[in-house]
């Protein structure tokens, strides 16, 4: 994608950086009309948070993690801005943990499709990875849900049994839970369905979840905590985002 014109020492430049990034996904026909929205609206919880990577989110992280190491049929599945925003990131995760990185859209349409695998090829050809990137001939149905989101293919989405899923719509995610799968999501809100109903939230902005991930990764990932409690890490980040508005008032 093309550079952007912002000075790295601009305090909003991390921000800048990703609007960026969505402004030239959105011109290669990778995004949906609505993902400016979305992501403006995560902006504003991560603006609560004071942009940080807060304690509990790196405790979801861990465990995230530390569920997919053990897993026996990890995938990791992508949306339009999970591409347009970290997809080099989602590349780098699925090296380190051998597994596949499936494209799951919203709206589906062939054109977004032919994009979004053409961009996520690119991608994993300039990093030099082997990486399996599904998407293009599902053949398998999620249960449960209806329409062309529904689709997936069997030796993904269908047969793993942990799914990262960022960025996440609530009903697929509720699908996949139904089916038995421990489902992480990385949501900067904490009260969304999709939060409320994973097994594993990561509330952080997306690159930097992932960035934290892969730092753990090449430090040596933990055994996962049977303790784990993911309400409470819901109830943390809603408290942290509650003393930053506090704070700024």
């Amino acid at each position: 994608m093309g550079d952007i014109a912002a000075d790295p020492s601009h305090p909003r430049y991390a921000s800048l950086l990703m609007r960026h990034r969505l402004e030239e996904a959105a011109k290669r026909g990778m995004l949906a009309g609505s993902a400016m929205i979305a992501h403006g609206r995560g902006e504003a919880f991560d603006y609560l948070l004071g942009e940080r990577t807060t304690d509990s989110a790196r405790t979801a992280a861990a465990q995230a993690l530390a569920c997919l190491v053990e897993a026996t049929h990890p995938v990791l599945s992508v949306n339009g801005n999970v591409a347009a925003l970290a997809g080099d990131e989602i590349l780098r995760l699925a090296s380190a943990l051998g597994c596949p990185v499936e494209i799951n859209i919203f709206y589906r349409t062939p054109e977004r499709m032919e994009a979004l695998l053409g961009f996520m090829n690119e991608r994993k050809a300039a990093l030099g990875l082997d990486v399996v990137v599904l998407g293009d001939a599902p053949n398998a149905t999620i249960p449960g849900l209806k329409g062309p989101r529904a689709a997936c293919h069997q030796e993904g989405i269908l047969d793993s049994d942990v799914i990262l899923v960022p960025l996440e719509d609530g009903d697929r995610c509720q699908a996949l839970v139904a089916m038995g799968k421990t489902v992480i999501v990385i949501d900067l809100n904490p009260l969304s369905r999709s939060a409320q109903g994973a097994t594993i939230t990561i509330v952080d902005e997306l690159s930097r979840a992932l960035n934290t991930m892969l730092e753990m990764v090449e430090g040596g990932a933990n055994a996962s905590d049977p303790a784990y409690n993911n309400n409470a890490v819901l109830e943390a980040g809603l408290q942290a985002m509650l003393q930053g508005l506090n704070q700024s008032a």
